[in-house]
């Protein structure tokens, strides 16, 4: 039978000096739409996604990403499996232009001697500008990067994944920050991406995950409370009470 999910997360546990961050924790995500995963301060949401992209080592359990063990695989290993990972806050490359952020990331300019020896091909500069146009920023090419807004520059990190051709992708509060236009530009831009990858959002912002999330996964206490679609997961008595309460 076809395995409809890409990511298999079965039995998750992390402890820190015996505080569990994440406990027991089983999440299946498909291959394709926007999986959100919500829930209060200190639930561990970004603690899984440091778990599935190798930042932080579990206590026990298994993630598998197309049926290969994630646990066991460094970080620079994971984005090779096809991993891309967005932080809270955006790291761009401030003194260097749209073009070369995004050049920087194609996988060929990656380490030292590759970089030395990488050139400006037309395929990279087709990759650049393909990917420019997909989050906004393809007149703003030959800017650089400080001239950016703070959405802009979301996007810019967003672009610098893509052009590494990730079928997962993790978006961690992909919108904090953003102006009212950017936020719904933000939607427009998730839902193209999960057309042909799988992408994992962890966001606040409830309104942004009723307009992107094909399926929501609530924490609470590092344990998963509730999961389904938006409008059954936020009628559930147990999230009013411990989420969408406060």
């Amino acid at each position: 039978m076809h395995d409809p999910y890409v990511l298999e997360i079965e039995n998750l546990t992390v402890a820190f000096d015996g505080f569990k961050a994440v406990d027991g924790l089983t999440v299946y995500v498909g291959a394709n739409g926007v999986h959100a995963i919500i829930g209060p301060n200190g639930a561990g949401k970004t603690t899984l996604l440091d778990l599935i992209s190798g930042k932080t080592k579990p206590t026990s359990g298994s993630i598998r990403f197309k049926g290969i063990e994630l646990t066991a695989l460094r970080e620079f290993q994971i984005v090779r499996k096809g991993v891309g990972r967005k932080f809270q806050t955006p790291s761009v490359y401030e003194s260097l232009t749209v073009f070369e952020n995004l050049e920087m990331s194609f996988p060929d300019s990656r380490g030292w001697f590759s970089a030395y020896r990488f050139r400006r091909t037309a395929e990279v500069t087709r990759k650049v500008e393909e990917v420019a146009e997909l989050v906004y920023l393809k007149d703003h090419l030959h800017e650089k990067a400080e001239s950016l807004s703070h959405g802009q520059k979301q996007w810019l990190e967003i672009g610098a994944l893509l052009i590494q051709d990730p079928e997962l992708l993790l978006l961690d509060e992909p919108v904090a920050g953003m102006s009212v236009i950017e936020r719904a530009r933000t939607v427009e831009l998730v839902l193209r991406l999960a057309q042909g990858r799988a992408v994992v959002v962890v966001e606040h912002d409830m309104e942004f995950v009723r307009s992107i999330a094909s399926r929501v996964t609530v924490l609470h206490q590092g344990r998963r409370l509730a999961e389904g679609k938006m409008d059954v997961v936020q009628n559930d008595p147990a999230v009013i009470e411990v989420y969408l309460g406060h």
